[in-house]
């Protein structure tokens, strides 16, 4: 079966299949997130956060201190410390215990407070306590959903009225391309017809190591879907942003801009989007 091939799968199985891959990912990632910066530096925040709390203070000109803000899909929690230190009341969600463990870990070792919750993020209303100033959940998240609307619902459900809801990730164009080529070659359905599309990857976005799990089942989903689930949810959209970097190398063709981040050389680099971020109120 080649990469990225359509597949129906019951979601059900398609998240069994994609918690093994991310449990098997967590130490790896250990290894290779860099935590020993956050532990040697105490104002250390990661690299993906910097750039978000950045996007975020045309509307939070305080940034996040003092507000009480919800991370979904937190994975081993170094962007959810980071938030913490930049002044936040952290409550983190995954739905991988191992992630969790480590994330908790992590936060008791950098002597962070936070809030844990194991759920899947379709149930995260359900399941986290309280609402809050700020939903935020950033790069490599919603291609593992199969249902946007009942995403974005549960964004609003835990938003304060008044609160923002943030995200930033992988564009969906980028997606569409084949990442072997030395161009910028279509080669994966970019609209959502309710299929999953199946990946084999031995290896991870960061780092060395073998993923005992390797198979993923993702979900494509346009920009439009994404716009469409945020304003059915009832919230009110800022702003949309694309933007030309990636903290990770999506494709051989890319080349290194600054630590960690990644963009195609010019002059591909303007002719196609590699992230989006979307702001929007409650």
């Amino acid at each position: 079966m080649p990469q990225g091939a359509d597949e129906p799968v019951r979601w059900e199985d398609a998240r069994a299949v994609n918690l093994a891959n991310w449990e098997s990912r967590v130490p790896l990632h250990l290894e290779a997130y860099g935590l020993d910066r956050l532990r040697a530096d105490p104002d250390a925040l990661s690299s993906v956060v910097a750039a978000d709390l950045e996007a975020l203070s045309r509307f939070l000109p305080d940034g996040v201190r003092g507000l009480d803000l919800c991370h979904l899909q937190c994975h081993i929690g170094t962007d959810t410390v980071s938030l913490a230190r930049a002044g936040a009341r952290v409550t983190g969600v995954d739905f991988s215990p191992s992630a969790l463990e480590a994330a908790q870990a992590l936060a008791s070792e950098l002597g962070i407070r936070g809030v844990w919750v194991e759920c899947d993020v379709l149930d995260a209303r359900a399941a986290v306590t309280g609402d809050f100033d700020v939903v935020y959940t950033s790069i490599g998240t919603i291609t593992w959903l199969h249902d946007l609307d009942r995403w974005a619902a549960q964004v609003a459900a835990l938003l304060r009225p008044g609160g923002l809801f943030y995200i930033r990730d992988g564009h969906p164009a980028l997606y569409g391309l084949d990442e072997d080529a030395e161009g910028l070659v279509t080669r994966y359905r970019y609209f959502a017809d309710g299929r999953a599309q199946r990946w084999v990857e031995t290896s991870t976005y960061v780092g060395g190591g073998t993923v005992a799990s390797p198979d993923t089942l993702e979900y494509p989903h346009p920009l439009s879907e994404v716009v469409n689930a945020v304003i059915g949810a009832g919230l009110t959209v800022l702003r949309l942003d694309e933007g030309d970097t990636l903290p990770w190398r999506f494709s051989n063709a890319m080349v290194e801009v600054a630590d960690g981040e990644w963009a195609f050389p010019e002059p591909m680099r303007d002719r196609i989007p590699t992230t989006f971020t979307l702001i929007a109120r409650r």
